[in-house]
């Protein structure tokens, strides 16, 4: 990661803490800032600098403390505070949900390294990692090929979500007061309340936030395969929400509000509002996606859901 991604993303920090109240009044010591944005203090210095610079926070006789109100516009665009094979990995996604693609469908690196912005080797990079998951392949002097999924193969992945979250949502409600998670849900939170108000024009946006959220529960966990394994849940979960366009709006605005009740649940730090919480927003989240796979029936789905419930309840 370059040093001045490590700084962008540091100054967005720093504006979400102002924007949400966590900074406000007088700012703390040049260390307290460093343990809480968990960066050096070069990069708390260089952070400072520019939002005095900025007037987002002003500075007399040694004293720091909050200036003019953060806006949008303050922030660092999002391709200018990620790492290249993030920021291609996001991109692919963003390609993938925004479009009609079907199994059978092309994938051309040339293309696709023009289209996002990037060079052809790092969109290959990407590519080659994301096969492991045998959900594209690459076939020789043709490109690659994006080959889709079976039912059995998405409930398979569903089951691992499951486990895989229950435990985390647990693990985040232990974390100290001190934890930089606490501070980065209650910026979620806020994220959510603006994107709720902003819903009719903006409803698209959802994907992107529901996977920061999830992300964010899971990093409570030290286990380094989950954010490996959510890159495939990315792909599966929100690519084929978006396969069914009728309903988007409404998906997506209860989904919404079931993350809100999911982060009062976690605020609350009560293991059975936090497992009753999260295992009713994934109940949701399994039903969607089966309703879009297609073949979808109903019958079929209840069989399904009855003999998820038995191991469900040993994985508590």
């Amino acid at each position: 990661m370059r040093t001045d991604t490590v700084y962008k993303k540091a100054f967005n920090r720093a504006a979400n803490m102002l924007r949400d109240g966590q900074l406000a009044g007088e700012l703390p010591s040049e260390n307290e800032l460093r343990r809480r944005m968990c960066v050096s203090r070069t990069t708390v210095r260089k952070v400072l600098r520019e939002l005095v610079h900025r007037e987002l926070v002003t500075e007399r006789h040694g004293l720091r403390s909050t200036g003019r109100p953060v806006s949008d516009n303050d922030y660092y665009p999002d391709a200018e505070t990620t790492p290249r094979a993030k920021h291609v990995e996001q991109q692919f996604m963003e390609w993938m949900l925004r479009g009609d693609t079907r199994p059978g469908t092309s994938i051309n690196e040339l293309e696709l390294a023009r289209q996002f912005g990037v060079a052809t080797n790092g969109i290959r990079e990407f590519l080659i990692r994301f096969s492991r998951f045998g959900l594209i392949e690459k076939r020789p002097n043709t490109g690659w090929l994006f080959k889709g999924f079976t039912e059995d193969f998405a409930l398979e992945l569903f089951e691992i979500r499951v486990m895989f979250e229950l435990r985390s949502a647990q693990l985040f409600s232990l974390q100290p007061d001190s934890s930089p998670l606490w501070s980065k849900l209650a910026a979620l939170k806020m994220a959510h309340a603006d994107l709720l108000e902003r819903i009719e024009g903006r409803f698209h946006d959802f994907s992107g936030l529901d996977n920061r959220f999830h992300r964010l529960i899971n990093e409570a966990s030290p286990n380094r395969f989950i954010d490996d394994f959510y890159d495939i849940i990315t792909f599966i979960f929100h690519y084929h929400y978006q396969w069914n366009k009728q309903d988007e709006k409404q998906r997506n605005l209860a989904a919404i509000h079931e993350h809100i009740a999911y982060i009062d649940a976690l605020e609350s730090r009560n293991s059975t509002r936090i497992e009753v919480a999260c295992r009713a927003h994934l109940a949701s989240a399994r039903e969607t996606l089966m309703r879009s796979l297609t073949g979808f029936d109903e019958n079929e789905h209840q069989c399904i859901t009855k003999d998820l419930r038995p191991w469900e309840a040993n994985s508590a």
